[in-house]
Formats: C-alpha cells, sequence, structure tokens
C-alpha cells in the first residue's frame, strides 16, 4: 500500500491523526467529517494513496467497490435511514480539496437539497 507524507488522510490511515472511525479493513477507512455538511456526513477513503480518480486503475477496483459497497450499510447505521448522497469531487473543476480519493456520504432525516445549482 503506497502512503504520500504530508497526505492528511494517509496519516489518518497510519494512526498520526486521529478520527472517528465508523469502519475500517484491508483497503478502506470510514470516518466521520471534521466538518459536516449535514446530519450524516462521513468519507469512506481507499487506505491506498490514489491522489484523483484520473490517478486510479484497474489495481484499485477493490477499494473503489469496497467503498461503494459499505456505503448504504454505513449510511444507515449513522442515521442515513431514508436515502443518503454520494459524492467525489475530482481535480480542480470537481472542487477537489484533499488530493487522496475520498468519496462523501451525506445524508439525514431531510433532503441534502440539489446537486448542483442549474444554469438558467
Amino acid at each position: 500500500m503506497s502512503t504520500d507524507a504530508n497526505c492528511i488522510f494517509c496519516k489518518i490511515v497510519r494512526g498520526e491523526i486521529p478520527s472517528n472511525k465508523l469502519h475500517e479493513d484491508e483497503d478502506v477507512l470510514a470516518f466521520h467529517d471534521v466538518r459536516p455538511q449535514a446530519p450524516v456526513h462521513f468519507l469512506i477513503i481507499p487506505k491506498a494513496h490514489v491522489p484523483t480518480l484520473y490517478d486510479g486503475g484497474v489495481e484499485h477496483e477493490k477499494a473503489y467497490g469496497r467503498m461503494l459497497a459499505l456505503a448504504g450499510t454505513l449510511a444507515r447505521k449513522a442515521g442515513a435511514a431514508d436515502g443518503f448522497r454520494i459524492i467525489i469531487n475530482t481535480g480542480r473543476v470537481g472542487h477537489q480539496e484533499v488530493y487522496h480519493v475520498h468519496m462523501h456520504v451525506i445524508g439525514g432525516p431531510d433532503p441534502v437539497g440539489p446537486m448542483i445549482l442549474r444554469k438558467k
């Protein structure tokens, strides 16, 4: 598994920065977002350092599949019983802030709002 010494998510994977973990296995880590945007807001990341989806390849399929497979179970356990949204921001245009692939799982008792604002 590759890591980046300066990546905040790699530091979380290595245990150098604490997190409120929801799940951990050999491929992925899920933890609560430190700045939640909804009552349910957590991240699922591959443990291997992959900067963006552009950089992922077939060697990451297992971790990516695991991320999606866990999302529903973890969302329901966290309190999103009537739906949730998954967001993976990629690159500058996609507003990616941390350059380690990560999936936001967002939900709660109320709808999370429009996915994007439509241009008129």
